[in-house]
């Protein structure tokens, strides 16, 4: 099965992640595609050290950017789809729970709006 993944949009027409992925430099930006790929070809049974289960239904991809390790939530939706929630660069050992709590919001706000 292959999978796809695309960027959350808000009910305004905003990806906040999209513009994030663009924020990073060059060579960053290039690591970041490279593990979306491999999210697109392995899905669920991509692990560690490219993704993580972290809980709430939310995953992470994990890619090494200039600045430090940068982390891309997503979670799945309709088997087949990771729905790409939003990104930072991880500045400490412990995930900010402001960033896991958006990805939590904004998959409510996702499934909320596709049942519309």
């Amino acid at each position: 099965m292959s999978y796809t993944a695309e960027f959350y949009v808000t009910s305004a027409g905003r990806s906040p992640v999209e513009d994030f992925i663009l924020s990073l430099d060059i060579r960053t930006r290039k690591k970041f595609f490279y593990t979306k790929n491999l999210l697109e070809k392995f899905g669920y049974k991509l692990t560690q050290p490219h993704a993580k289960y972290i809980g709430g239904e939310i995953f992470e991809l994990r890619f090494k950017g200039t600045e430090g390790a940068v982390r891309v939530f997503y979670f799945f939706f309709n088997e087949n789809r990771a729905i790409l929630t939003n990104g930072f660069v991880k500045k400490t050992n412990k995930t900010p729970a402001q960033e896991k709590e958006t990805a939590i919001q904004r998959r409510k706000d996702y499934l909320e709006r596709k049942d519309e």
